[in-house]
């Protein structure tokens, strides 16, 4: 299987670089195709610009300024997303990256006035991400990068798919033991692909 995995975060020491690390080698030590997309490394630009904006719905037009990163989501088979969630919300690095590559005719397709996934190559979305707050306080606060993922996203990709959400929350108060557990259920859920 081809697997993207979009990775945001900028420090190299983080445990989310750990959790990445763990990702990636697993999907290779299970003969996965494996593109990195490290989109802080990579230098990805997240501004969605005028030109861009005014051009959204310009198909097949819409795709030229990211076209390399429409290209490797296509190949897809599978995307596994791995990042914090910052102030409940996406890094904006990987924010921008959605708001500029799924694009109309990209990750959705717009048929007389009706929205429908165009991600259908897409079989596996998985969501590897930590919180500084606890589960409460997400939950209570709407837990919108959950959401973005479960139910939008899990929208886009083929009908059949898969979508798993793996989360460890109150990072602030972690203990070395509640960390290594998270990345011992992250490591055995990517090596069930």
């Amino acid at each position: 299987m081809r697997v993207l995995v979009l990775y945001a975060h900028p420090v190299e020491e983080s445990f989310g670089a750990a959790l990445h690390r763990a990702v990636v080698d697993t999907l290779r030590g299970n003969g996965h195709v494996v593109d990195d997309c490290d989109l802080y490394a990579e230098g990805f630009d997240p501004v969605l610009s005028r030109e861009e904006r005014l051009g959204y719905h310009s198909v097949p037009d819409n795709v030229a300024p990211v076209a390399d990163h429409v290209e490797r989501v296509r190949r897809a088979d599978a995307v596994i997303l791995v990042h914090p969630v910052w102030n409940f919300g996406f890094p904006a690095i990987l924010k921008g990256y959605f708001d500029r590559v799924f694009l109309p005719e990209v990750s959705f397709k717009i048929r007389d006035g009706r929205v429908s996934g165009a991600l259908e190559n897409i079989h596996t979305l998985m969501s590897v991400c930590t919180y500084g707050a606890d589960r409460i306080r997400a939950f209570v606060l709407g837990d919108p990068p959950r959401k973005i993922v479960t139910r939008m996203f899990r929208n886009t990709i083929s009908p059949k798919g898969r979508v798993k959400y793996l989360a460890l929350y109150d990072m602030n108060r972690s203990t070395d033991q509640k960390r290594a557990a998270f990345l011992a259920r992250v490591t055995a859920e990517v090596a069930r692909l």
